[in-house]
């Protein structure tokens, strides 16, 4: 693993680091929105007292932290690729720089000793599991890697409810922030319950340790709310979805290829809304991350 200056200055002087994952960076977003977003996000986690650890493979080598120069590297790559927590080793063998998914991110934050975690939503159950079989491996490592989560829910181009169901079966604890429902990223609400809520980074922090000193072998999901103000209505957004969705399906798009044909589908038909409200949650998670942090350190 390499480590950025600003993040192994920070493990020598104690401080509260935040991990972030970058195919938000490499297949969320489009050139240069994605390098705007990346730069204040970690700004986000700088003004609220921890470091950011934007993780990524840049030819071949584990990155913990990059700099200014490597992030605008990353966001300008037309030849990066999406690894996951399975694909780490064979992409590393073959020299690739590849954004890091929410299971690879857990997976290498976990061995370098970051706690937490921020992103803008988690992989789930596909629609049409049940014949497909097409389920995240983000929730598999959810269910054996301690890493906290922040994320804004899951987006409704997947089944919320079987993905709660899936994440039970995996013993993770679902837990909104000051809020009784689970979000649907977009939308502040998925209409499903979360199994818990808590309504402050102390409170959060607090859980997040006694989870850890529990031995309890599985990450938490913490589920923060778009903010109101930027949230769309779920009429609108659902619809879009709908028909992203039939399009993905009229071409037979499959597997990981899915979610980023998806998202740049749903920006398109939104005319740029779902962007906006995407890097406003993604903000609003990473300050929660850091302020969380910043409360867990100081209970260790």
């Amino acid at each position: 693993m390499h480590f950025s200056d600003e993040v192994r200055t920070a493990f020598d002087q104690g401080k509260a680091v935040v991990a972030l994952e970058s195919t938000i960076i490499t297949h969320g977003m489009p050139y240069p929105q994605n390098l705007e977003m990346a730069r204040k996000v970690e700004a986000a986690i700088r003004e609220n007292g921890a470091v950011p650890a934007t993780i990524a493979v840049l030819k071949g080598k584990i990155h913990v932290g990059l700099d200014d120069a490597q992030l605008e590297q990353l966001a300008q790559a037309t030849d990066a690729v999406k690894t996951s927590g399975r694909d780490l080793a064979a992409d590393m063998v073959q020299g690739l720089t590849a954004g890091t998914t929410v299971s690879a991110t857990m997976r290498i934050a976990s061995l370098a000793g970051i706690e937490i975690f921020a992103t803008g939503g988690v992989g789930g159950v596909h629609r049409g599991a049940e014949t497909s079989f097409d389920i995240s491996a983000d929730l598999n490592e959810l269910g054996q890697t301690g890493t906290t989560v922040v994320c804004a829910g899951v987006k409704s181009i997947l089944d919320i409810p079987k993905t709660l169901e899936y994440l039970e079966t995996q013993r993770v604890p679902i837990i909104a922030c000051g809020s009784d429902d689970f979000p649907a990223f977009f939308t502040r609400s998925s209409g499903c319950k979360a199994d818990h809520r808590l309504d402050s980074p102390e409170e959060l922090a607090r859980a997040m340790a006694l989870h850890l000193a529990l031995g309890s072998g599985t990450g938490m999901l913490i589920a923060n709310p778009i903010p109101q103000e930027d949230a769309l209505s779920p009429e609108f957004i659902n619809g879009t979805i709908e028909a992203a969705v039939h399009e993905a399906e009229q071409q037979g798009i499959a597997g990981k290829d899915v979610t980023p044909f998806l998202l740049a589908r749903i920006n398109e038909l939104s005319e740029g809304r779902s962007l906006k409200a995407n890097i406003a949650l993604v903000l609003n998670n990473a300050r929660l991350a850091a302020r969380m942090a910043v409360a867990y350190k100081a209970l260790v």
